[in-house]
């Protein structure tokens, strides 16, 4: 059997910059909100905090030295950085991945992913429910003009020898793919250019929610999954990352109770912490679909969005390194038969700690997630 290639999600927001300074107050980084997190339950892991990283900036070349070499260590083939492009050129959280491309170093694979998103008051902390959802930096799409000078900027990432390949072309993951109005022609305009700087063209990935809204239409059939990812295939992305989270979770709570809790939430806000078992999750996590060589899974150590969203976060409880090596082999199950290019499965995440979402050390586990992600590589590939 072929190595299977994690590539891990990577969080840039770990320095100041003007645009948090003026939202949040001078110095804000996710650190702000990971340290003062409280418990919202009896036994509820929360602050979690760093352990032999420790608060680190990102702006220091010997954190993303670091950074590089424990995720080489244990299995990792690179970094899907987060890159943030709202259109007309605006960009924000780009220096550490700047200073990653312009030092050649750490000299350790990486790709990008486009965050086409939005960021309101409500993107990196918690406000009350029903305080108002205020816009400062908004995603947009101006058209070709802008679309090329996006590809322009990035060219040198895509050409640098340490990017991520699949069949010879650089691997682009969209974030939002339904977002971008003209798609179609995004992907044809990009491929085009690609194609005249020396490039193959470029492996777009779509990510994609198994689900889309819940409603009475869409309840997570293996019919309606097929049809969702084919939608994106047909738009002309080349593979899908499926997000199975929505997907999971609608298994768990069943689909009425979380159809009603949904509206319910709309209404009144939340009144606790919507929390699912981390096993319960895990069992009801992957699909036959992802076993298609163009659909990438993925695999998620923990997930705690506390810091973030106070009681109305989402959880995964009870989370261990045992039990993520459980679900390690199961998304190794889904990319065993696939060509060696294809057996990719992205790690959610290498350091969404804003979101309890991290394989970096931390206070209560050390590097068990870490040797957890080892030890079933190790066990699968012998």
């Amino acid at each position: 059997m072929s190595k299977a290639r994690i590539i891990a999600f990577y969080l840039p927001q770990f320095h100041p910059v003007q645009e948090n300074d003026e939202m949040w107050g001078k110095g804000f980084t996710e650190w702000t909100n990971v340290a003062k997190a409280k418990p919202l339950y009896k036994g509820h892991y929360q602050p979690q905090l760093p352990a032999d990283l420790g608060f680190y900036d990102l702006r220091v070349p010997e954190v993303r030295e670091e950074q590089a070499k424990m995720a080489r260590e244990y299995g990792v083939e690179g970094f899907c950085y987060w890159h943030y492009w709202f259109g007309n050129g605006k960009r924000i959280l780009e220096r550490p991945f700047n200073e990653v491309l312009n030092s050649g170093k750490p000299d350790f694979p990486f790709c990008l992913g486009w965050a086409n998103h939005s960021w309101s008051n409500k993107t990196w902390q918690k406000s009350k429910h029903f305080t108002k959802d205020i816009t400062f930096l908004e995603q947009t799409y101006p058209g070709d003009e802008d679309y090329i000078l996006h590809f322009e900027t990035i060219l040198p990432a895509l050409k640098d020898n340490r990017y991520i390949k699949v069949d010879g072309k650089p691997l682009f993951l969209v974030f939002d793919p339904e977002a971008i109005p003209d798609v179609g022609h995004f992907i044809n305009l990009w491929n085009s250019l690609a194609k005249k700087n020396g490039l193959n063209g470029i492996h777009f990935v779509a990510r994609v929610a198994s689900m889309g809204k819940l409603s009475f239409n869409n309840t997570g059939r293996k019919d309606e999954i097929h049809e969702r990812f084919q939608k994106f295939l047909d738009m002309g992305f080349d593979a899908i990352n499926s997000d199975m989270q929505r997907y999971a979770e609608t298994k768990v709570a069943g689909f009425a109770k979380k159809a009603v809790r949904g509206v319910i939430r709309k209404i009144a806000g939340n009144f606790t912490a919507l929390k699912y078992d981390y096993d319960d999750i895990m069992e009801n996590f992957y699909c036959d679909e992802e076993k298609r060589d163009c659909v990438y899974p993925q695999i998620i150590p923990r997930l705690d969005r506390t810091p973030r969203s106070g009681k109305d976060a989402r959880i995964y409880d009870n989370s261990t390194p045992e039990k993520f090596e459980k679900a390690v082999k199961k998304a190794l199950t889904l990319v065993e038969n696939k060509s060696p290019e294809h057996q990719i499965i992205f790690l959610q995440a290498w350091n969404e700690w804003g979101e309890g979402n991290y394989m970096e050390p931390d206070l209560k586990f050390g590097r068990g997630y870490l040797e957890a992600l080892k030890k079933a590589l190790e066990n699968t590939n012998k």
